[in-house]
């Protein structure tokens, strides 16, 4: 049999078997109940609460299956989370962290012929509890983001048990392999691959450990094979690479991929490898201490969002939806994503698409916003993740760095007893987060680490949420503390690893967790799909639309009008940032995506339907921008290029209000690597209803700013008399959109998911754009809206 794939469907009930219904691995308990018809739809409405049970019992999966042979092992990786493993009644292993991979040897309880493999899922709660109470000291967790408690007990994915974005279900289940093999075949026992350059020349030097395997192990890369022999329980081959096509980031480069595979006997190991150096540059200068990410030798500004699970129940994530959401990050100009460590170790596949589609990829190992244990036996279950994460990653081309956590160095200061006994909880966070750093290097000695985000750099526990002067910051003041756009403007961080302002999910997506009587923000179901309680969330949304919009009257504008000012918010934030490239050197949103659908600071909505934020995004994210920076009584313009060369870019200033637009002036310029001043204008240049339009060109594409000196309620607007006309060709729709005068923030909506080519833009007066909409289910028949600022916030007739 060599080897006996077990994935497929189970069987699950629960201890007292009150509930029963088969679940199919790989995948989660509680989708596979939902599917079953045994509990509601955790996502509509109020449901979570009424499902929150299910994280409080234990759970029984089983399965039968043939054997020819009893002298076999079990594999099993992303167990979630406590669970124990029977066969014929015999206990052969237990597992107590999702992000490990487990080996059990069966064989003194296998049998030829049938056999019943029984998995216990322990309740996280009760697991949790257990440890909580046994330790030494206490160990509080986030109380305001989780209301499952004892979760940093447990090596599970921190958002299970609640974030102030997630559903808090604390699901379980087989997320990876489930399979059989025979102990005496061969097996290939992890591939390490290191690259060294120079001179056009690349030396690939792989090493395997190989297991009941003694002759020689082909290493075949890119069509050239070489057979080695086994030392030890070890093969490694040197491989030379000349004149090599290099792998870049997107926007850099192109992303060409070798592929490699490693046989020994029965046993076959395939990677893909992008040949390329990459290097975090952290420089002490007259600021601080610099960051940024060198690839090739060539400094890169790193333009992305961070990531979380693609969805909160595993059984519900597919590769089609996640590639999706990737490519849409590429799409919006995005070349980095940030794995955040409050999420899991995504599957091999997704560093696979991560490489193809040359989106860099800052991997935090999985701490987040808590405190958690350090004793020894907790430690060694973290060093085993470790070692079995790196392993399996290390060779990807997109793997750009290994942070030690997110945000545990300001957990420091969250919680009464950490305050209060700093001294302990210091030498208690750095127990674990050297452990983290000496086992990554035990792996791989050429890994890049990064001890914590945000930090000034190793060493220094500084609070890197207002020191702007060194290393990576996280920038939360303008959401958390209510202030003012401008205050972006404030700051000049090195790289700014999180930065964020919530909104509404579309219309789409409210359709699929409530009722029209349910549309309103004070709403018992809109208040339960937000989390962000210590923000008081939907009261800072509106809020802040106070300040800057007039109130829209209906609730479909309300939901567009959230979502315009969380793209301005953000816009903002990017664009002055990227003004002050080379200071600046990365801005990495929060957050691409939603574990379900809910308000959040996502740029894609649950299930990958762009935001108003993402189309601008697409926008403030080009390789080549002019973007208008307020300095006083003047607008200073200065131009960015973040391609690999200098560009001839053309700009032209247009003062614009109702359906008038007057020129101000045009210049031509050569942009290199480093931001530079334009131009400036007096804002007294500009009338009290007029807008300042940018507009530029280059060879390589073009683009538009309009800036407004005050807060959009201040204009009075006039109607644009903005229309569109679809034309329906099949599978896609052609919609053209004209207007008479500025229509600002053009949307064009449609009732069914799928993609616009543009969206969110302003137009001029007298302009017309012509816009492409790909239904992502063929069958269906989209109704489509047309909003702008106008028509969603000012009085109707």
């Amino acid at each position: 049999m060599t080897q006996l794939d077990l994935a497929g469907v189970w069987h699950l009930s629960d201890i007292g078997t009150d509930y029963s219904c088969p679940i199919t691995f790989p995948g989660d308990g509680i989708t596979a109940l939902h599917a079953a018809g045994k509990i509601p739809d955790p996502y509509w409405g109020r449901n979570e609460y009424d499902v929150r049970w299910i994280c409080e019992r234990d759970w029984i999966a089983t399965r039968e299956f043939e054997l020819t042979s009893n002298d076999v092992s079990l594999t099993l990786s992303r167990v979630d989370t406590v669970a124990t493993i029977e066969l014929n009644g015999v206990v052969i292993g237990e597992t107590d962290n999702a992000f490990r991979t487990y080996r059990f040897d069966l064989s003194s309880a296998a049998k030829i012929g049938q056999n019943t493999l029984r998995i216990t899922f322990h309740s996280s709660v009760e697991a949790g509890k257990a440890l909580y109470d046994a330790h030494l000291f206490e160990i509080p967790w986030s109380t305001d983001n989780c209301p499952i408690p004892y979760g940093n007990f447990l090596r599970k994915p921190a958002c299970d048990f609640g974030w102030d974005w997630n559903i808090a279900l604390a699901p379980f289940g087989v997320y990876g392999d489930i399979k059989a093999e025979e102990n005496a075949a061969p097996r290939i026992e992890g591939a390490h691959i290191r690259q060294d350059h120079s001179d056009q020349r690349v030396k690939l030097t792989v090493s395997v450990e190989v297991a009941n395997f003694d002759e020689e192990v082909i290493f075949d890369f890119d069509g050239h094979a070489v057979s080695v022999g086994v030392e030890n329980g070890k093969a490694t081959a040197v491989i030379e690479v000349t004149d090599p096509s290099l792998w870049w980031p997107s926007g850099q480069g192109d992303q060409p991929l070798y592929g490699l595979t490693v046989t020994a006997g029965t046993a076959v190991e395939k990677r893909r490898i992008g040949l390329r150096t990459i290097e975090l540059v952290t420089e002490a200068d007259d600021i601080g201490l610099g960051f940024k990410f060198r690839v090739n030798g060539r400094d890169v500004f790193c333009k992305g969002a961070n990531w979380i699970p693609a969805d909160a129940l595993q059984g519900r994530v597919t590769q089609d939806g996640v590639r999706d959401m990737l490519q849409s990050a590429k799409d919006a100009n995005m070349n980095m994503i940030r794995i955040w460590g409050g999420g899991q170790y995504e599957p091999t596949w997704f560093y696979d698409l991560c490489d193809e589609l040359g989106l860099m990829v800052w991997q935090d190992f999985m701490f987040a916003c808590n405190l958690y244990p350090s004793d020894r036996v907790y430690l060694e279950n973290v060093k085993a993740e470790v070692r079995d994460n790196v392993a399996r990653l290390q060779h990807h081309a997109c793997l750009a760095v290994w942070c030690g956590d997110n945000e545990l160095i300001g957990a420091l200061g969250w919680y009464d007893v950490s305050r209060k006994d700093r001294d302990r909880y210091l030498v208690n966070y750095d127990r674990l987060n050297r452990a983290l750093e000496d086992t990554l290097f035990e792996v791989d000695p050429d890994a890049i680490w990064w001890p914590s985000s945000p930090s000034p750099g190793p060493m220094n526990f500084g609070d890197a949420w207002h020191d702007d002067g060194s290393g990576d910051m996280h920038f939360w003041s303008v959401w958390h503390e209510n202030r003012d756009f401008d205050h972006y403007r404030d700051v000049g961080p090195r790289f700014c690893s999180e930065f964020g302002f919530q909104s509404y999910p579309t219309m789409n997506a409210i359709r699929r967790f409530s009722d029209p009587v349910d549309w309103n923000i004070a709403s018992p179901v809109l208040e339960s799909h937000q989390k962000n309680a210590s923000a008081a969330g939907n009261a800072r949304i509106a809020q802040t639309m106070f300040r800057y919009f007039r109130w829209p009257e209906r609730f479909e504008d309300f939901v567009y009008l959230s979502q315009v000012q969380q793209g301005v918010a953000i816009k903002t934030a990017v664009t002055h940032w990227r003004s002050l490239k080379p200071r600046n050197m990365g801005t990495l949103i929060w957050q691409l995506n939603d574990t379900w659908p809910v308000c959040s600071w996502a740029s894609l909505d649950h299930g990958g339907d762009w935001k108003v934020m993402h189309h601008m995004a697409k926008d403030f994210y080009a390789d080549v921008i002019v973007t208008a920076v307020p300095m006083g009584d003047k607008i200073e313009l200065r131009a960015v290029n973040d391609a690999p060369d200098s560009v001839e870019l053309d700009v032209k200033l247009s003062a614009v209000s109702g359906t008038t637009a007057r020129a101000l002036s045009t210049q031509s310029l050569t942009v290199g690597t480093v931001a530079e001043t334009v131009s400036s204008i007096a804002v007294s240049d500009l009338g009290a209803e007029e807008f300042l339009c940018i507009d530029w060109s280059y060879a390589g594409g073009s683009g538009r700013e309009v800036y407004a000196p005050k807060p959009y309620k201040s204009y009075d607007l006039e109607d644009p008399n903005a229309k569109m006309a679809v034309n329906n060709a099949g599978e896609t729709y052609d919609i053209t959109v004209t207007s008479e005068g500025l229509a600002l923030f053009t949307t064009v909506e449609a009732d069914t998911e799928g993609r616009f080519s543009d969206n969110a833009f302003d137009m001029m007066p007298g302009e017309t754009k012509i816009l492409r909409f790909t239904l992502k289910d063929p069958s269906a028949q989209p109704n489509f809206s047309l909003r702008h600022l106008h028509n969603a916030t000012y009085a109707k007739g």
